[in-house]
């Protein structure tokens, strides 16, 4: 047992941490508000920066800081069932109801598709077979993760990742940000590029990842939750510079690029393109294990995660390994079986969630200071969900959203929550829920002393 980790533990731990969070949709994003933010990249970078870094690494050391080992620890002030409700929801959105079949899903398209020239569903069910083999394979080895992001996955992810990066910073293919912005980023760039950075997931993400950092923190030899959050902050800082300068860079790519492509290409049509503009045909070759690099380590964290915080938190007499092999096989059942569907249904339960994911984050952060007091916890987290109710019906397939009812409801939202069509429409009644429940905690507390003093 220690007090702290050593410089190299802490690199490995930050570059673990790393490798759980940049998965092929945090490649794409900047990039794609990178080409299409023209003069305003700037404001939009940072704005993405703050929610898709900065919200995930304060998600991580909230958790550590508040003695609380997983999600479902971080939630359980607000009562059993909010825990579960919430905790259950979450991995099963960010697992195998979502994204780790995208991880599959992205890779094959990126790479193997572009290779045969076909949408084959053979070649498909081939490739998601191979990597959700290699995904249990490493995930179910538990104490390896460490080792197996760590020291090899994210360095080489890394190392392809800069071949690229270096290039473009040494031949641009273009002037940075002297392009007209698409409309969407034409007024309040910076509210847009936060929004926008609600798309990489992490902040939910880094609630579900805790887990595994504190268990991998653990395993090194610090078990004090004071000594673990600390550790946690570290590692979480080492994390916090990486990703900035990955997003920044690949936004200045995807800036630069705006000279040379059509505007309106998704992100993975960009890198390939960029790529291919540099490096040629060997250029695809690059760009697949890069995206492949990528998938396969989130996917494997993902399965962890999940894996961990299930056989902990349900009493069905599964072990570890078990939960393992379960959502190996869903996630390639869903990969293969309706990934576009589940996509659909799933993004509006992910935009509910987001607002509950920051405002516990936030509650996390202050319990240091407060404690975990169930009144604070209960009222904050009522009224986010109340609000983030409005963000999953707008996020509805359009032939819901649109229909008579749906608009009736959501004439509410637009006319009394401030920010709402920005998607800021949680956050006021978060901040009233706060200091109702922060009023009434302290009223009872005041009372408590009455009674037993007498006076």
């Amino acid at each position: 047992m220690k007090e702290k980790l050593s410089f190299k533990e802490v690199l490995l731990v930050g570059s673990l941490l790393f490798g759980l969070y940049f998965g092929a949709g945090n490649l794409i994003f900047p990039l794609e508000l990178g080409q299409r933010s023209g003069v305003n990249l700037t404001p939009v970078t940072v704005g993405f920066l703050l929610s898709g870094v900065g919200l995930p690494i304060l998600g991580i050391v909230a958790t550590g800081l508040s003695d609380s080992g997983s999600l479902f620890e971080s939630a359980k002030p607000a009562g059993d069932f909010f825990a579960y409700f919430f905790t259950i929801l979450l991995y099963l959105c960010i697992g195998p109801g979502f994204a780790i079949p995208r991880t599959a899903t992205v890779s094959y398209e990126v790479g193997l598709k572009a290779l045969v020239g076909a949408n084959d569903t053979l070649y498909l069910l081939g490739f998601s077979i191979v990597f959700f083999l290699l995904a249990y394979f490493f995930a179910v080895k538990e104490g390896d993760l460490i080792d197996t992001i760590g020291k090899f996955m994210t360095p080489i992810f890394l190392i392809l990742l800069a071949l690229i990066a270096i290039l473009g910073f040494v031949k641009p293919m273009g002037a940075v940000a002297s392009v007209n912005p698409d409309e969407k980023y034409q007024s309040n760039p910076f509210t847009v590029g936060f929004i926008d950075g609600y798309n990489t997931l992490d902040a939910p993400a880094s609630l579900a990842f805790a887990v595994l950092i504190i268990s991998a923190i653990k395993k090194l030899g610090v078990v004090e939750p004071i000594n673990i959050g600390r550790e946690v902050l570290k590692s979480g800082l080492v994390c916090l510079l990486a990703m900035g300068v990955v997003y920044s860079s690949l936004a200045y790519l995807g800036s630069t690029s705006a000279h040379i492509m059509d505007g309106g290409e998704n992100g993975a049509i960009i890198l390939a393109k960029i790529s291919n503009h540099y490096l040629g045909s060997f250029g695809h070759i690059l760009l697949s294990l890069i995206v492949f690099i990528a998938c396969l380590k989130t996917a494997i964290g993902l399965i962890s995660a999940c894996s961990e915080m299930f056989s902990e938190m349900l009493s069905f007499n599964l072990t570890y390994k078990q939960y393992c092999i379960i959502f190996s096989i869903v996630s390639f059942l869903i990969a293969n079986l309706g990934l576009s569907r589940i996509v659909s249904l799933s993004l509006p339960v992910l935009m509910f969630l987001y607002p509950l994911s920051i405002a516990l984050i936030f509650l996390s952060m202050v319990s240091i200071k407060t404690g975990k007091r169930k009144t604070i916890y209960r009222w904050t987290l009522a009224f986010t969900a109340f609000a983030a109710f409005f963000d999953l019906l707008v996020n509805l397939p359009e032939s819901i959203s649109t229909s008579s009812l749906v608009t009736i409801i959501l004439s509410f939202p637009n006319k009394y929550l401030p920010g709402f069509d920005l998607g800021f429409g949680w956050a006021l009644p978060a901040i009233i829920g706060f200091m109702i429940g922060y009023i009434i905690d302290k009223n009872k507390e005041k009372s408590k002393i009455t009674y037993t003093t007498g006076k």
